[in-house]
């Protein structure tokens, strides 16, 4: 191998190792847990989410935001993402007939740095019809793809949904989870 292959042949191969770098930072494949945004979404079902600001979310897309906070919701086990449906972003009308908490806001439009997330099944969704507003900071991205099912389906145990297959003693699982 001459001296110019073995280099382009290093190149090529830093290029690719630097586009794989890039791409796992800046796309994270989610697991769906429970029942929030059925019929959308289902139990075990895999999502590509592109990492996003606030400033890239529209109303009607998918995100995954992180769970509300506060002294209200700091002690209850609550999953690490939430997949929800952005309802309303910065500039736009607060839903206030979507749920109590919202109807307790006092301003009209949503405010900057804020949104409106709602599961697409109420009775089985923690969002902002209970907690309010969520935070640019608590947003990890928008959902832009749902992976297929493998051949081998859903490998997770259904006995314990949300730990893995794990019992957790003591825990009574919530009815949201996504």
């Amino acid at each position: 191998m001459t001296r110019l292959a073995a280099l382009t042949a290093l190149g090529a191969g830093c290029a690719v190792a630097g586009a794989v770098a890039l791409a796992r930072h800046r796309y994270v494949v989610v697991t769906v847990e429970g029942e929030s945004m059925s019929p959308t979404l289902a139990d075990g079902d895999r999502v590509v989410v592109r990492r996003a600001r606030l400033a890239a979310v529209r109303s009607g897309r998918l995100v995954v935001s992180g769970p509300p906070s506060g002294e209200r919701w700091d002690h209850l086990p609550l999953p690490m993402w939430l997949i929800k449906r952005a309802v309303a972003v910065p500039g736009d009308r607060v839903p206030k007939d979507a749920g109590p908490a919202l109807r307790a806001l006092t301003e009209e439009r949503v405010p900057a740095g804020r949104m409106v997330l709602l599961g697409d099944n109420p009775l089985r969704s923690l969002d902002s019809r209970q907690c309010g507003y969520f935070t640019s900071g608590q947003l990890l991205g928008v959902v832009v793809r749902r992976l297929p099912h493998t051949a081998s389906g859903n490998s997770r145990s259904r006995s314990s949904p949300g730990h893995g297959g794990r019992a957790v003693p003591g825990r009574t699982d919530p009815p949201w989870r996504t």
